[in-house]
């Protein structure tokens, strides 16, 4: 018979792979491909949780297994009612406790040949905690480097249409990186769904090919990136983008116009750099937002704002960007492929 128990390395080995942990928690990160079936609400979670310290862990328990049992009776009429006999599930919990025990018990009861992780999510992050440790040093980086503006974002997805290997750290942090940088309507993914997500993009690269990627702070919004990537960073090759005043300005008004939208919130942003330049200043720039004046604002942004911002900072994370290679970019262009593949040519000389 079957071991009940299955460790994270025999993954492949199931047809299924269920999440029985709270929506909140299962938003906050799950492993890859899980399909959640909470066997206790966000609701009910708390409120066994308060029970267990106000009255008594027996009581607790005792309740927590009525709802328990009561959520899989309905998930096994609605969820799983479809699944055939050989059906093989792997399920998890926080550590691989009750709540994963639970519900292999009575799939097992059932027929199926249901298993538990051994571990649950807390032995799946330490993998992940563990994995991005040690995977960064085995590629070899290239990083864009380049003042604000300069397109280097857009770059790195025009190399990737054109078959290059990239890593966009952007893209998996959902912010592009500077105080303006958070999405329109979109949030950022909590850090350990960052780290899982980043663990899956180092997982497809191939190490015997260069991985192109954008010269990024520590943080990406409120996202930390692991100590590990940043050595590796550090230490590998730089291109540094060059891009014009004037094709600057016009890129970050395309590309930053939405901030236009929401005056009051943009505003409130800018208001963050009154320690760094003076409430005057800033107040200048509010200005300019009231009067949706974005070249003159982004112009005066990049000047006294960003560039010596970037120049203060870049030198101390980038070891090698004294000796970058220089490549000179037009981010407006209208062929971005044909300025990825400038590059890739320029890279195998």
């Amino acid at each position: 018979m079957m071991n009940p128990l299955a460790p994270l390395s025999e993954l492949g080995r199931f047809d299924s792979l269920i999440d029985v942990r709270t929506p909140l928690e299962f938003a906050d990160d799950h492993i890859p491909g899980a399909l959640n079936a909470p066997v206790l609400s966000n609701e009910e979670r708390v409120a066994v949780g308060t029970m267990y310290q106000q009255v008594s862990p027996f009581e607790a328990t005792r309740y927590g297994a009525a709802l328990v049992a009561r959520n899989i009776a309905a998930q096994l009429e609605t969820l799983f009612a479809d699944r055939p006999i050989y059906w093989k599930p792997l399920i998890y919990c926080w550590r691989g406790g009750k709540r994963s025990g639970a519900m292999t018990a009575w799939f097992r009861m059932i027929g199926w040949k249901a298993c538990q992780l051994e571990g649950g999510y807390k032995l799946y992050r330490r993998h992940v905690l563990e994995r991005l440790a040690e995977l960064p040093a085995r590629f070899s980086f290239r990083v864009l480097a380049g003042l604000t503006g300069s397109g280097k974002t857009r770059l790195l997805r025009a190399l990737a249409e054109r078959g290059a290997q990239t890593l966009d750290l952007e893209h998996l942090a959902r912010h592009r990186g500077s105080l303006l940088g958070s999405l329109p309507g979109e949030a950022q993914p909590s850090q350990k769904g960052f780290d899982t997500r980043l663990l899956q993009a180092l997982e497809r690269l191939d190490a015997a090919r260069p991985v192109f990627v954008e010269a990024e702070s520590r943080k990406i919004g409120q996202i930390q990136l692991p100590d590990a990537l940043m050595r590796a960073l550090a230490d590998s090759s730089c291109i540094r983008v060059e891009a014009g005043i004037d094709d600057r300005v016009a890129f970050l008004c395309e590309d930053y116009a939405a901030l236009f939208d929401a005056p009051e919130r943009f505003k409130s942003l800018l208001s963050c750099l009154a320690g760094q330049h003076g409430h005057q200043r800033v107040g200048h720039w509010q200005a300019l937002v009231d009067a949706k004046a974005k070249a003159e604002l982004f112009r005066e942004l990049i000047e006294r704002h960003y560039d010596p911002a970037y120049r203060r900072s870049s030198h101390s994370l980038f070891r090698k960007l004294p000796q970058a290679r220089p490549f000179a970019f037009r981010p407006n262009a209208g062929d971005m492929a044909a300025e990825a593949g400038r590059l890739l040519l320029s890279e195998d000389r």
